[in-house]
């Protein structure tokens, strides 16, 4: 572990395991907030747990909230690392690197910092962006990988301007989001309505009011998380260019595709079949954009089934 991540103060506030709502019963018994200094900037990750690396990523507009019901099951087997990574939550929020290539080098750095040189994976939404980065550029580092609910930026066939409703209902964020600055304007003093509607409609089961209130006060709290809250988006151009040169490489190791029946379902499977050789594919019925609130119980079979090999080999 790098020594200056264990002289940093401990997390506080909005963000923190201690402010946040509605945790599953003990979880602090057994996940702590930190921050983990990587060299160029400080990130906040929720840790515990015992045995091999588990790294959980999650995506827009969301924080490590977003495993907090997976997460007291899988510290059973592994040791988890729910990061918030930058421009998100507590993390720092420079004004660029937003870009999937940045992001997995940030997620590389965190995990040595913290003394991993190997690990899985599972990322959601944008975190499925960045997870694809890293097995493309870091195929040292990751075992095992598992995706979720998104199309990859450069990998999937871009859908056409004038496209399905269902389709623009959908996607429309994505232009919005890569707006220069009006989207920040137009949506300052007005985030209950933006993410809440994203949240809302994404969604098969409705998220818990609490948690969408967390996220929203999360983003509104801070004038710097909501522009960086586009700056994923706004830095396309670079991941597609990243990714398009990535995909003449197909990843190697085991990947699991995990879409919702209500929202992206195999799709999500065809994306990584594009990228990789050996890809399982899971459409999870009842399920919207979120699954690991929506039926948490699912993602965590399908979890541990996926990665029962990692772990097994890793405690061997």
């Amino acid at each position: 572990m790098n020594p200056s991540s264990t002289s940093l103060p401990a997390p506080e506030g909005r963000g923190s395991v201690p402010q946040a709502p509605n945790l599953p019963a003990r979880f602090t018994d057994t996940f702590t907030s930190r921050y983990v200094d990587t060299g160029d900037l400080r990130l906040h990750a929720v840790t515990g747990g015992e045995g091999p690396a588990l790294l959980l990523l999650a995506g827009w507009p969301q924080t490590w909230y977003a495993w907090r019901l997976l997460m007291p099951a899988l510290a059973q087997d592994f040791h988890v690392v729910a990061v918030d990574p930058r421009g998100v939550g507590l993390s720092d929020k420079p004004q660029d690197g937003y870009d999937t290539g940045t992001l997995a080098r940030d997620m590389v750095a965190l995990m040595a910092s913290l003394g991993h040189q190997r690990f899985a994976m599972v990322g959601h939404d944008v975190g499925m962006w960045t997870g694809y980065a890293l097995a493309a550029d870091h195929p040292d580092r990751l075992d095992r990988l598992v995706v979720a609910e998104a199309a990859i930026p450069g990998l999937s066939p871009t859908p056409p301007l004038f496209g399905s409703r269902d389709a623009n209902d959908r996607l429309w964020h994505f232009a919005f989001n890569r707006l220069t600055d009006v989207n920040e304007q137009l949506v300052s003093g007005r985030e209950h309505l933006y993410f809440g509607h994203q949240f809302a409609t994404k969604s098969a089961k409705a998220l818990p009011d609490y948690a969408v209130q967390h996220y929203i006060d999360t983003l509104a709290a801070d004038p710097e998380a909501l522009r960086a809250s586009f700056e994923f988006y706004r830095a396309l151009d670079t991941t597609i260019e990243q990714n398009q040169k990535r995909k003449t490489r197909p990843l190697s190791l085991p990947v699991l595709a995990i879409g919702g029946a209500e929202n992206l379902g195999a799709s999500v499977g065809a994306t990584m079949k594009l990228a990789a050789d050996h890809v399982e594919s899971l459409v999870l019925p009842e399920s919207g954009h979120y699954p690991a609130e929506e039926t948490p119980e699912a993602m965590l079979s399908a979890l541990t089934a996926f990665l029962a090999p990692y772990r097994d080999r890793s405690t061997a």
